[in-house]
């Protein structure tokens, strides 16, 4: 087969490895969209991305030598090219038999994580989870999650190597708090390696992504929308999870509510680390985040219902 650029899309000649070589990738392709590209073949265990001196050359390496063998006889049979952002992709046996990351192996020590979270789908733990048990070691600067063929997986960011690698010690191999996980999952371990990242682009603030550090970032409707699983409480009705960050509504405004205005009203319970102000469907409201669950559980029985100003306004 042939492009219309006149590179042949695949070379016939290779040996045939459970690594194959992608050219003509966009500029910076994600790993994601490698993934996406590659699945339904099989299960990829190993990627390199943005390879070359134009960062549009990936490997992926596949589970089995026969996956990579049908995604090539694939596309060497269809009509329509691989294409990923619209743009074809030549594939090719790679003369690798595996992906070597030069840059990180996962043993050498960096700042952020490469979290494998086994036993469960995403939707199972939540950001907020994940985060609550990570900050146990110190200041989680972001956290990005996202689903590969090795399952649900997280990168957590930390200020320095030092703090990962004592996170890391820490957990490796464990599970998971069960009163912290929906009654379902049964088994819950944690597999964790350090990322070749250094410095993780979070966009907005969601139900797969956070940063910590930037109050001010968009907020998806995903952050505060369907992100937890329902608990049962005692009586058999769904009991809100716990978590130490707040979605606060605030009706009736009859005055202005400014971060300041909240700052004061919420720090009264304790140390408020961050804040974002955000407008849904007509209404304001506001994330607020607390050091641990505690504090923030506190805060919401002490509020919740209560006005900022006399007279019943701002609710």
């Amino acid at each position: 087969m042939s492009s219309t650029s006149g590179q042949p899309q695949f070379r016939y000649t290779q040996t045939p490895s459970k690594v194959l070589h992608l050219r003509n990738l966009p500029w910076e392709c994600t790993e994601e969209e490698l993934v996406e590209l590659c699945n339904p073949f099989g299960k990829i265990v190993n990627t390199k991305c943005n390879v070359g001196a134009n960062r549009n050359q990936a490997f992926v390496e596949f589970a089995d030598l026969n996956q990579a063998i049908s995604m090539v006889s694939y596309y060497a049979s269809s009509s329509e090219p691989a294409q990923v952002r619209g743009k074809t992709v030549y594939i090719q046996y790679s003369n690798r038999q595996e992906i070597t990351n030069n840059k990180s192996s996962g043993d050498v020590a960096g700042n952020v994580l490469l979290v494998t979270i086994e036993g469960v789908e995403a939707g199972d733990v939540s950001i907020d989870v994940i985060h609550l048990v990570f900050s146990a070691f110190g200041f989680v600067h972001k956290i990005a999650t996202f689903e590969k063929a090795a399952g649900f997986q997280a990168l957590i960011q930390y200020t320095d190597s030092e703090t990962a690698s004592n996170a890391r010690n820490a957990l490796d191999g464990r599970s998971i708090p069960r009163y912290l996980l929906p009654e379902h999952v049964t088994s819950c371990h944690l597999r964790i390696s350090f990322s070749a990242h250094t410095d993780l682009n979070i966009k907005f603030q969601s139900h797969r992504s956070r940063d910590y550090t930037n109050p001010y970032l968009p907020v998806n409707p995903s952050a505060i929308e369907g992100t937890l699983q329902p608990a049962l409480g005692p009586d058999g009705k769904k009991k809100e999870p716990e978590s130490n960050v707040l979605l606060a509504s605030i009706e009736n405004m009859q005055y202005a509510v400014t971060v300041d205005v909240l700052h004061k009203v919420f720090s009264t319970f304790g140390t408020v680390q961050k804040i974002a102000i955000f407008e849904k469907n007509g209404g304001m409201q506001a994330l607020i985040q607390y050091p641990d669950v505690t504090t923030a559980a506190v805060a919401k029985e002490s509020l919740e219902g209560h006005c900022i100003y006399e007279g019943g306004y701002c609710t």
